[in-house]
């Protein structure tokens, strides 16, 4: 795309299925580093990526010429087989549906890549629910409490 210049950064946030803790600490660096050869492999840029154990956040400069949607879908199916195919959970790892994402400046970069990678130190005071929920306000998203985690509880 000829002529084109853009600057798109977005921060993805998406949880394992039922937002079950499956992800031991042992795969944190393999697991981001598979993910980060997704991103890369798309000809999109990882700037930070970090989970925990039932979710996951990076932070991505993405050109105009890929949907989201795409990016996000290829990195969890990509990652779930992996995960499946390494055997690291009894019975079949999935990422749950649907994800939230976030857009920043490039003046943000360094203060979201900090949050990003702080991420064990700032759940240890905020669960994940809070945190999600947290970023749906902050940026005015409207949602519907009863969606945004399949946990199979109600309220």
């Amino acid at each position: 795309m000829a002529n084109t210049y853009t600057q798109i950064y977005i921060h993805v946030v998406f949880a394992v299925e039922g937002r079950q803790n499956l992800i031991k600490p042992e795969h944190n660096d393999e697991l981001q580093k598979y993910i980060t050869g997704i991103v890369s492999g798309q000809q999109q840029k990882m700037i930070a990526i970090n989970n925990m154990s039932d979710h996951l956040h990076m932070l991505i400069g993405i050109k105009p010429d890929m949907a989201l949607s795409n990016l996000v879908r290829d990195v969890k199916a990509g990652s779930s087989k992996f995960i499946n195919e390494k055997h690291w959970v009894v019975g079949r790892f999935s990422w749950q549906e649907g994800f939230g994402a976030f857009s920043y400046s490039r003046s943000q970069l360094g203060t979201v890549s900090r949050y990003i990678e702080n991420q064990q130190k700032h759940h240890a005071k905020k669960s994940f629910r809070e945190e999600y929920v947290e970023l749906l306000e902050k940026f005015n998203v409207d949602y519907d409490p009863r969606y945004i985690f399949k946990t199979g509880e109600t309220g």
